[in-house]
């Protein structure tokens, strides 16, 4: 049998086209505008997915590159033979998949297949999804369209999954622990402690359960990162008196001052943000300054030079005089789980600021400090309300 090779547009263009009123010209299908080449010039080749389209007797008429580098079959190979054997899938119960589904045979008015894994021989991993074309709703089928794509975005966003799964049952197990056992010991036995031993006990039960808090707060906010639903609530903000504060925090638990070295620039334009969210951003990079770098930690603030926008805005730096972020790694500081070092945390950290410092419009940065160590560079727009402009 000689299967055809010219595009569903060409052989839609020699269908008679349904009896249209007289002096009107028949309305033109979206499909036959495609041409051969695809809509707006696009050819099977040029998709970032596999294409894999069957005709009307079910032998494979396009069959693109993409679909060759996923399948490992070769396009010219598999042109002209029967799906089943071009395409020889099975489901995960060892299933042959169009025996199962049965495309040309099947109910009459489905339309399709939705993604699902699907194997090929030697247990290579695809997903499928599948759309049927008819002429009419319950016609027979003239064409199936096969979409494939690798499963190597799906597995590494399920191993990410996995290690947040893993890390926070980690970092929440120790919190806990500490938590059930000094309640359990203070219950049960009362009596037995002074009110010293009693007061620290529970400061410690204070203190974890303040981590655990912060541990959701960080869930919390990496689950509206990840959907685009972090919201931004601006009020007028005094970046000075936000850095003044956290370096009080500082000094007051146990830092010297004069670890500190903080310049404001004049000319500061008036910024609007969410005044919690800038005082999550400082008190990471500052945290993270004191506790991983070494020397003087300096913060200064700047007007802007350029926002991406060209809006004016804020620029924010901080850095510190320890060993610094090694090259190789600057591209991944902030991915989840980075850790710069072995002391502890959850490498979520950056991860937020940089999602908080775009969800109000800027952009952030990491560099090596003038004197060695680590420089982080945040810029904002300055977040005029549109009434207020």
């Amino acid at each position: 049998m000689t299967v055809g090779t010219d595009s569903p547009a060409q052989a839609r263009s020699a269908e008679p086209h349904a009896q249209e009123p007289p002096g009107e010209e028949p309305a033109p299908d979206a499909r036959d505008q495609a041409g051969p080449a695809g809509f707006a010039g696009v050819l099977p080749d040029d998709l970032p997915d596999g294409l894999v389209v069957a005709d009307e007797t079910g032998r494979v008429v396009t069959f693109n590159t993409a679909a060759s580098r996923i399948t490992a079959v070769p396009g010219d190979k598999a042109l002209g033979l029967p799906l089943d054997q071009a395409l020889p899938l099975e489901d995960l119960k060892g299933r042959r998949w169009w025996a199962l589904t049965d495309p040309y045979g099947g109910l009459a008015t489905r339309r399709g297949q939705p993604e699902r894994n699907l194997l090929l021989p030697g247990g290579r991993e695809v997903l499928v999804s599948a759309r049927y074309i008819r002429e009419h709703p319950t016609g027979p089928v003239r064409r199936v369209v096969i979409c494939l794509r690798g499963t190597e975005a799906r597995r590494r966003t399920e191993r990410s999954h996995a290690e947040l799964i893993a890390t926070v049952a980690h970092e929440l197990r120790s919190p806990l622990t500490s938590v059930k056992g000094f309640t359990a010991t203070l219950l049960t036995k009362w009596e037995r402690f002074n009110d010293d031993q009693k007061r620290l006990m529970l400061e410690t039960v204070d203190a974890d359960a303040g981590r655990i808090k912060r541990l959701i707060a960080e869930l919390l906010d990496i689950s509206r990162i990840d959907s685009g639903r972090l919201e931004v609530r601006r009020q007028p903000v005094d970046i000075a008196a936000a850095i003044g504060r956290h370096v009080h925090v500082h000094t007051t638990g146990g830092q010297s001052p004069d670890r500190f070295f903080v310049r404001i620039m004049p000319g500061l334009p008036a910024l609007w943000a969410d005044p919690d969210k800038i005082d999550q951003i400082l008190g990471n990079l500052l945290e993270n300054a004191v506790r991983h770098g070494e020397g003087t930690v300096t913060i200064e603030v700047a007007p802007a030079r350029k926002c991406a926008d060209g809006e004016e805005g804020t620029e924010v730096t901080v850095s510190d005089e320890g060993p610094g972020i090694p090259e190789e790694s600057m591209s991944r500081v902030f991915t989840r789980f980075w850790r710069g070092s072995k002391r502890g945390g959850t490498g979520l950290g950056l991860y937020i600021v940089k999602g908080v410092v775009e969800a109000h419009g800027g952009t952030i940065t990491v560099g090596r400090a003038p004197r060695g160590g680590a420089e982080f560079r945040f810029m904002l727009p300055v977040g005029t309300p549109a009434h207020l402009a």
